[in-house]
């Protein structure tokens, strides 16, 4: 893991992908897009093969189980909509029920899942732990603190003589965006105009991946 300072509090960058503030044994993972192989089937009629969403349940359950975090926020985006939601299979809900079991998990709403699925926990727009506000997309206006995601961050650099690419936290003096924790999710590189956009100049990338990789985020 990969700790940092943000707005005076310490975080941990997760090689999965999660953030983790120990001081408040919370966890948070931004877009999981569970349920996205159901969702291409129905729309395209494509068939793909469900194993996203076994594998970003089995990441989030070891991370879990290394960290035991009281608090869970999920940062909007959980399901990849609200049908592809209700068509999880029995087995994929009771598995989320036993990963909330004991702890206080909170959905944020996104963009893809409107509205609150019966899964229990809490659902709100946006979710503060002071100094932090947790909420699914970056806003203009927002006031220092804000954690978020929506936008899949990934960032490029040069390793051992070839370029990876790979998803990533981006974060400034005021601004934290998140990478995408579901599998087969897809990511926005760094230099696009609304990344651009919302991030100060001196905002710095952390990679995910086995070995964290912090640089300045990469803007051309």
């Amino acid at each position: 893991m990969k700790q940092f300072t943000f707005c005076g509090t310490t975080l941990a960058a997760l090689p999965s992908g999660a953030l983790l503030w120990q001081e408040q044994r919370l966890l948070i993972v931004s877009d999981l897009h569970l349920g996205k192989s159901e969702r291409i089937a129905r729309r395209s009629g494509q068939m793909l093969p469900p194993y996203e969403t076994i594998d970003t349940l089995t990441r989030l359950q070891n991370d879990l189980d290394a960290h035991s975090p009281e608090h869970v926020i999920c940062l909007g985006d959980s399901f990849d909509d609200l049908a592809a939601g209700e068509a999880l299979p029995v087995q994929i809900t009771d598995w989320i029920t036993r990963l909330m079991a004991g702890r206080n998990w909170t959905w944020i709403e996104g963009n893809h899942d409107p509205g609150p699925l019966s899964l229990g926990g809490t659902h709100r727009r946006q979710q503060e732990f002071d100094p932090l506000v947790f909420r699914h997309i970056a806003e203009n206006t927002s006031p220092s603190g804000e954690v978020s995601g929506h936008y899949h961050p990934k960032a490029s650099l040069q390793m051992r003589g070839r370029a990876v690419t790979r998803p990533c936290f981006l974060y400034d003096d005021t601004r934290l965006i998140l990478p995408a924790y579901g599998t087969f999710t897809g990511g926005l590189r760094t230099t696009s105009k609304p990344l651009l956009a919302l991030m100060q100049p001196t905002a710095r990338a952390i990679l995910t991946g086995a070995s964290a990789v912090e640089i300045p985020m990469p803007r051309s």
